[in-house]
């Protein structure tokens, strides 16, 4: 087996997402129920608020990826990011109404969109081709460990405080100050990034024409795909209609992120020697199953199920996916590339979070993951016909 040497800089970018993902999932993972049982809003605004906070998320990678290139650095856009999001860590345990919650979510996705684009193509930048899908591999799954080690630590808290949501919303203030502690003195952008000469604007449809049909095909599938992976704040809904106390719905998470962790780094190693598009295949249809359990759950062992199914299809997918932006973009419009592609993605998630709230109020749990094991399908289909024998492969070489 080849060794793969990852850049130091990955690594430390690991432990940032690790740091602020646990910050982030510990108040996320008790969102949803803190919104509906404390401050009473419905399915269906959950689904509204969290589609329209990852889609302000989306909208502002196309400009944080695209400012990146255009001054040949990422860092500093990365370290805003990170700064933006750490603040607003101390507003959800003050808040008393929707208003400051909302305000909260869209500077917190305010901040990953600064970050996100430029963090992914510095990633890039820094990582030799041939280890790239295992570098996303390595990111993704330090960004899981931080996501099922806030939801363990909400569960935690919750049982220790007697369901104090607001004391333990504060514990998630020190994880974040540690991550852009770790962005300021860990991670080293290349010279050759600080370098680079400034083009004009990436934005301008000139410089657009530049990327592919093979980069458009990744982000029209990925899209797609989208639409039937809504917002995981339904799979703890979900565990909310079968009975699960406030302490325990954090679980959820953890059991997905167990999973989601585990198999990012296997699936990213291996898509480096294979066509990373045959690699999705898989994946799709682990989210297939993970819909179908999840509509027909009524007991706890189906939610599970379920639950380790979605969080395969996590790992199975989302690495991949970064890794072919990468493969397909111009080394100077990664930014924008990733930018583009978040903005599509974000898009299809603000239109599945709302669909998946309206069929939750309407016809009940069942049909929402229905719908997404429908779209999968359609995913699927649109994959198959672009990894038809013939067809050019996707790789990282």
């Amino acid at each position: 087996m080849m060794r793969v040497r990852l850049p130091p800089a990955v690594i430390a970018l690991g432990f940032v997402s690790l740091c602020m993902d646990a910050s982030s999932e510990l108040i996320h993972g008790l969102l949803p129920v803190f919104m509906v049982s404390v401050l009473g809003v419905s399915a269906l605004s959950v689904g509204v608020i969290e589609g329209i906070a990852e889609a302000t998320a989306a909208i502002v990678k196309v400009f944080s990826g695209t400012l990146s290139d255009w001054l040949g650095r990422r860092k500093p856009l990365v370290l805003l990011g990170y700064g933006l999001a750490a603040l607003t860590k101390p507003l959800f345990p003050l808040a008393h109404g929707l208003g400051l919650v909302l305000a909260a979510r869209f500077i917190d996705r305010i901040g990953k969109g600064i970050r996100g684009a430029p963090r992914d193509a510095l990633v890039a930048d820094i990582t030799p081709p041939q280890w790239r899908g295992a570098a996303y591999g390595l990111r993704q799954s330090m960004d899981t460990v931080g996501a099922f080690i806030g939801p363990a630590l909400a569960m935690l808290l919750m049982a220790a405080t007697r369901d104090n949501f607001r004391l333990v919303f504060w514990a998630a203030v020190p994880p974040a100050a540690i991550a852009v502690l770790l962005v300021t003195f860990a991670v080293r952008e290349p010279p050759a990034a600080a370098a680079r000469p400034r083009r004009g604007a990436p934005i301008h449809r000139r410089e657009l024409r530049r990327l592919s049909s093979a980069y458009w095909l990744v982000a029209g599938f990925a899209s797609i795909l989208t639409l039937a992976r809504f917002s995981e704040a339904f799979l703890l809904l979900r565990a909310g209609t079968l009975g699960w106390s406030p302490t325990y719905v954090p679980l959820v998470l953890i059991v997905m992120n167990v999973v989601y962790a585990a198999s990012a780094w296997p699936f990213g190693h291996w898509s480096d020697r294979m066509d990373r598009r045959r690699l999705l295949l898989p994946g799709i249809g682990l989210l297939i199953v993970a819909d179908l359990l999840l509509a027909l759950a009524s007991s706890t062992a189906w939610l599970l199920a379920g639950t380790v199914f979605w969080g395969l299809h996590m790992g199975a997918t989302q690495g991949l996916l970064t890794a072919l932006v990468a493969d397909t973009a111009p080394v100077d419009l990664r930014g924008t590339a990733f930018g583009l592609f978040n903005l599509l993605t974000g898009v299809a998630l603000l239109a599945a979070s709302v669909l998946a709230g309206a069929l939750w109020e309407w016809t009940g749990p069942a049909s929402t993951f229905a719908a997404g094991a429908g779209f999968s399908v359609l995913a699927l289909l649109g994959l198959l016909t672009v990894t038809r024998p013939g067809s050019p492969p996707a790789t990282g070489g």
